[in-house]
């Protein structure tokens, strides 16, 4: 079994800054690309930020320069500090890393975490 949990998410204010983590458990192989999707209500799930295991990174248009996303492949960790909050950047945010597992390695497929709300409001 594998298991993605976040941790990091909360109300604060536009302007502001928040550091989302995303840790990978169990019976990893190894984990390709790593990143972070949010979701606000009434909209589709959205690409934010990617990561590949070289640490290529891949960020949408409307967080780039304010959101970085960066890993930690010995702790299977990815993170996400978003700064220069603003309130539509409000949203679920969902953790997903592309890995094999021990039981199947020549066989990727996406795992995903259960979400974290981010708030940005005065």
């Amino acid at each position: 079994q594998v298991q993605l949990v976040e941790s990091g998410g909360g109300l604060v204010q536009p302007g502001g800054s928040l550091r989302l983590s995303c840790a990978a458990s169990g019976s990893i192989f190894s984990i390709n690309r790593m990143g972070w999707y949010r979701q606000a209500p009434g909209k589709q799930r959205e690409l934010a930020a990617t990561i590949t295991s070289g640490i290529s990174t891949n960020y949408a248009g409307s967080v780039k320069g304010r959101f970085t996303i960066s890993r930690d492949n010995a702790k299977n960790t990815v993170y996400l500090q978003m700064n220069s909050l603003k309130p539509e950047d409000t949203a679920v945010y969902y953790c997903y890393a592309d890995l094999s597992t021990m039981a199947m390695p020549w066989s990727r497929k996406d795992y995903w975490g259960q979400g974290t709300q981010v708030t940005v409001s005065s």
